[in-house]
């Protein structure tokens, strides 16, 4: 009891103590408080700045709420990964065998392969650098440097040498299916002479469509649009290949074969051309141009019009709907962007209709040929499957009218015309055979074949 008593007193004063301190403090928040909003009233602070004060006062006496920047923890890799490696290194290290001194260059040229994989960051850097520069210096407009050398392969493509090509073998199936005797000379002047008012008439075809053809995927690489030859060597060259094309057609054939030239000429020219960007006819204009080829091939034969002519005329004309149709499917996007008015852009339905009727239209000029004594009958009935599969091949494109149906009847017609030109040039009648009947078409014949002989 004695000790009790003993130590109550200390631990009286203590508890007295306690009591001061906590009363001072409760008294002491509250002046703190007024005292803040004193200030804010003096100062004119705003809520938005009371707010910010508050946090502050938040944040430093409880410095576990601050907000601080945890560094990022690395991947910890587990043991066992470290120890495949090791396995695996091991591995690679015992299926090594030393080399031989014949080998002795292989490994040089590992090394050097080494030392090009282990290039410097900054080497590659530099190396993709120079190559956009040179990206961006080929996309500058560049002046073109024309050289003798590339002149030919030019002139060839601002002719369009596949097309002149095609315009020359019709001329000649043409010639070939005239019954008249076969005379090479003639054949020759008019092959040269067909040929070359066909580059004329391409020349000067390219030479009006330079602004249209630079917006075309198809066409902006040609000669004119990049600007390898001058538009004015574009019109001498058709000039020097014009002037003696027709020539030759009148002087060396015959004056109607050289009036079908010039009319051609023009026709492609100054009709065909302009009504591109005009009416859908076009196509029809243009399949006239591609109609005359075969009966100048009859004329310079014979020297007259007549039904085979026109029946020849007439197979090419239908041919080329299904031909030009297909082909202008897949280029719809290229023929509106340059202004083109095409049917398959503007009438996309009457454009496989048109398809679909020239090539049945091609079973029916085929069974006419030996109606007008021009073919035997064994042509209809040989000629049949193929006409027939190209006019499926233009049922489908009516029916499905999407890309791979078109293509298939574009490729389909690149074979038909000469598979067709081919079977009626094996089936058709000889000329010995119509004098023997008494045709005067070939009396007539041998009458200028007398007269030219001197």
């Amino acid at each position: 009891m004695s000790a009790a008593r003993r130590c109550s007193p200390p631990r009286a004063l203590a508890g007295l103590f306690v009591w001061h301190l906590k009363n001072t403090g409760i008294r002491q928040i509250p002046c703190q408080f007024v005292h803040l909003c004193h200030v804010a009233n003096n100062r004119l602070i705003t809520f938005q700045y009371f707010n910010f004060l508050k946090r502050m006062y938040v944040t430093q006496y409880n410095k576990d709420l601050s907000q601080r920047a945890k560094p990022k923890s690395d991947s910890v890799a587990s043991p066992f990964c470290d120890l495949q490696q090791l396995d695996q290194e091991k591995k690679v290290i015992h299926k090594i065998r030393p080399i031989s001194p014949v080998h002795q260059p292989l490994s040089k040229t590992s090394n050097r392969n080494e030392l090009r994989e282990m290039k410097s960051p900054a080497e590659t850097e530099d190396s993709v650098t120079q190559v956009r520069a040179e990206s961006k210096d080929d996309r500058q407009w560049k002046e073109m440097k024309l050289r003798l050398d590339d002149l030919p392969g030019i002139l060839a493509r601002l002719s369009k040498i596949k097309l002149t090509a095609l315009v020359v073998s019709t001329a000649s199936a043409g010639f070939a299916m005239a019954p008249v005797p076969f005379d090479p000379t003639c054949f020759l002047l008019a092959s040269l002479g067909t040929g070359l008012a066909s580059c004329a008439a391409n020349s000067i075809n390219q030479f009006f469509e330079v602004p249209f053809d630079s917006n075309m995927n198809r066409t902006k690489n040609r000669p004119l649009v990049r600007g390898q030859i001058s538009p004015l060597l574009a019109v001498c060259f058709a000039a020097s290949c014009g002037v003696p094309g027709i020539a030759l057609l009148t002087l060396g054939v015959n004056p109607l074969t050289g009036a079908l030239g010039a009319f051609n000429i023009f026709l492609y020219t100054c009709c065909y051309t302009p009504m591109k960007r005009m009416s859908i006819a076009n196509t029809w204009v243009g399949a006239v141009v591609g109609a005359i080829p075969p009966v100048m091939g009859w004329t310079a034969a014979t020297g007259s019009l007549d039904a085979g002519a026109l029946l020849l005329g007439g197979i090419l004309y239908s041919w080329q709907f299904p031909h030009f149709n297909a082909l202008s499917w897949g280029l719809r996007e290229d023929y509106s962007r340059g202004g083109y008015c095409m049917m398959s852009v503007t009438h996309p339905g009457l454009c496989r209709r048109v398809a679909l009727r020239h090539c049945l239209a091609l079973i029916g000029l085929s069974t006419v040929a030996p109606v007008l004594d021009i073919t035997t009958w064994t042509f209809p009935v040989i000629s049949l499957p193929i006409n027939l599969y190209i006019s499926y091949l233009g049922f489908r494109f009516y029916r499905d009218a999407d890309r791979s149906s078109s293509r298939k009847l574009f490729f389909c017609s690149l074979w038909h015309l000469p598979m067709l030109l081919l079977v009626m040039f094996t089936c058709k009648k000889s000329f010995l055979e119509k004098e023997d009947k008494g045709d005067p078409l070939g009396e007539s014949h041998g009458r200028a074949m007398e007269m030219r002989l001197p």
